[in-house]
């Protein structure tokens, strides 16, 4: 499907671009792949990170706030993958102009020079649980950027274009989230792990299954689908005596705009929502065309269903954690 395609991502040289850039082209053989994003030394490293791979990498410079520098990008593009975003939720909630225009603005920017490119055929926005029932700025900036892309199947008319979403939690060892803390902790010696709700739970969801979810989405989307990944859970509790066995875990409180579960499907998701063997669809509302009807394969989940973190039938032991552990890479 990707074989001599032409991929663009945009906030490509993030941990996602990197493992989705490698993932590719070590299982396909695209035209091309185009690093789109505002970071010139990070573009560097990626490049020399991946020199055996110079003839399909190109790496544009640019902001997903900037249209025409878009435009200009995604001349002659096959397929758009959208990860660039203002992420940490503290630097959202002190700079909010700043995650709306690149993270609502850039959005739209996106679909508007993705429409009128002429060539683009598919696009997948990656989302995070924190879209749903968002508690801060950053889940409200994701939560619109999300409804933009949907709603953008309205505006494709006849063109062979169709924008999706992939919706997944924070990843194994990504910056910021728990597991980099710990370690970091672990390593300057300290015999505690604060934890800061003993009831908080959380997804495990490795970076390559995030790219895999992606490339599902980039196979079977038709228009306005979320696709979401079926994972197991851990109690957060658990994930500290998998990493420092025995340790202290005082309580420290939850801190503001946190959650105690990750949500993935809401029970007003659940009218619309499709259970397949090894993900869920949650299917838009609203109908444009006839290729919206639910993919085979799938069964409606039932009414008042939801999916979260807290509720998952599938869930992690601390023995599970520390094998899972031995493969997680600090990105």
């Amino acid at each position: 499907m990707l074989n001599d395609k032409t991929i663009l991502i945009t906030g490509g040289t993030g941990s996602f671009g990197k493992c989705f850039t490698k993932y590719v082209l070590t299982h396909y053989n695209p035209k091309k792949i185009i690093i789109y994003s505002r970071d010139e030394y990070k573009q560097f490293i990626m490049q020399n990170n991946m020199k055996e791979y110079a003839d399909k990498l190109r790496f544009f410079i640019g902001d997903v706030r900037d249209k025409e520098r878009l435009q200009r990008a995604l001349f002659g593009v096959d397929y758009v993958i959208h990860a660039a975003a203002l992420k940490q939720v503290p630097a959202c909630e002190y700079n909010p102009n700043e995650a709306i225009k690149t993270n609502i603005h850039g959005a739209m920017n996106v679909i508007d020079a993705s429409l009128d490119s002429g060539t683009v055929k598919k696009v997948v926005a990656l989302s995070t649980d924190k879209a749903v029932n968002p508690v801060n700025l950053y889940g409200g900036t994701k939560l619109v950027s999300d409804k933009l892309f949907i709603a953008a199947n309205a505006y494709a008319g006849a063109r062979d274009i169709n924008f999706s979403i992939v919706r997944y939690g924070n990843v194994a060892g990504s910056r910021g989230s728990v597991i980099p803390f710990f370690m970091n902790k672990i390593e300057k010696g300290e015999t505690e792990l604060p934890i800061t709700d003993y009831r908080m739970t959380r997804f495990w969801i490795s970076l390559e299954q995030g790219v895999e979810l992606v490339i599902k989405a980039l196979q079977d989307a038709r228009g306005g689908e979320t696709f979401i990944s079926k994972i197991p859970s851990f109690k957060i509790t658990d994930l500290a005596q998998a990493m420092l066995p025995g340790c202290k875990m005082p309580e420290v409180g939850i801190r503001e705009g946190e959650k105690l579960h990750e949500i993935m499907v809401t029970t007003e998701d659940s009218m619309t929502t499709y259970e397949y063997d090894k993900h869920f669809i949650v299917y838009p509302q609203m109908v444009w065309n006839d290729k919206q009807a639910p993919l085979p394969g799938g069964k409606k989940v039932p009414d008042g269903f939801s999916y979260s973190s807290g509720n998952n039938t599938e869930w992690l032991t601390v023995e599970q954690i520390k094998e899972l552990l031995k493969d997680v890479t600090i990105s």
